[in-house]
């Protein structure tokens, strides 16, 4: 088991260092770039949205349940709403929501190119395919999920404003006011770093494991559940990690 797990992460760690030799021809990265971005953003977006309003809205009617003294004002809920939101919400359930989306998709579409044999016509014209292929998808997914987590955290407030104000469980003045008790900005710049992270880990981990499949249609859909899987618990044992290092 261990041979097997240092095996893999060593191939991992000679993917990742393959991948930054000099490009063939930067405008086909350049546009290659831009088309993984639609991708990553465009198609992910309305899961974004929906489960970012659910979850603010939910996390509302949860707390309001839970907040059942006299003593404690209402529009706590709104402060715990935007504490839970920018430090753990957003970030971390989004991306492991963005790892069974995004994640498989990387995965089987580059195990396809490798069952297919489209990889190895790539690197038979002299194509850096880890430059080419995996690359692409790292640079964009760190650049469009930071900002998916950006509106996550935006309409997960949203959300939870929503269902505290319709429902009756605390005025809009009180959930504003809620808003800017005792703000500290570090909690936010702390989210973007796990979005970071977790767009890192989701792509590489996902593309690892697209890139090296060997076998059949069988074998494309078991490698894309690992992806899944080992990318979710990557991402929460980095979100243990980072919590202990900067919290």
């Amino acid at each position: 088991m261990i041979t097997g797990f240092l095996a893999h992460f060593g191939r991992y760690l000679l993917m990742l260092k393959q991948m930054f030799r000099r490009p063939e021809s930067s405008k086909v990265y350049w546009k290659e770039l831009f088309h993984q971005c639609n991708e990553i953003g465009i198609g992910s977006l309305w899961i974004v949205i929906i489960i970012s309003l659910f979850l603010g809205a939910v996390t509302t009617v949860q707390t309001a349940y839970q907040l059942v003294s006299p003593l404690v004002g209402v529009e706590l809920i709104a402060t715990i709403i935007r504490d839970s939101t920018f430090l753990e919400l957003s970030p971390t359930v989004t991306c492991i929501v963005l790892a069974g989306v995004v994640g498989s998709k990387i995965a089987s579409e580059l195990g396809n190119m490798r069952v297919s044999e489209q990889i190895d016509a790539l690197e038979i014209m002299g194509i850096n395919t880890h430059t080419f292929l995996i690359l692409p998808k790292i640079l964009a997914s760190i650049f469009v999920i930071p900002c998916l987590i950006v509106l996550s955290m935006f309409l997960s407030i949203l959300g939870g404003y929503m269902a505290g104000t319709m429902s009756g469980i605390l005025n809009p003045a009180q959930f504003e006011m809620g808003l800017l008790i005792e703000f500290v900005p570090f909690n936010l710049f702390f989210g973007l770093i796990k979005a970071f992270v977790f767009a890192f880990l989701i792509t590489s981990v996902s593309a690892y494991f697209g890139y090296y499949v060997k076998g059949g249609a069988l074998q494309i859909g078991r490698s894309s559940t690992k992806a899944v899987v080992v990318s979710c618990v990557l991402i929460l044992l980095a979100d243990y990690a980072l919590a202990a290092l900067l919290l």
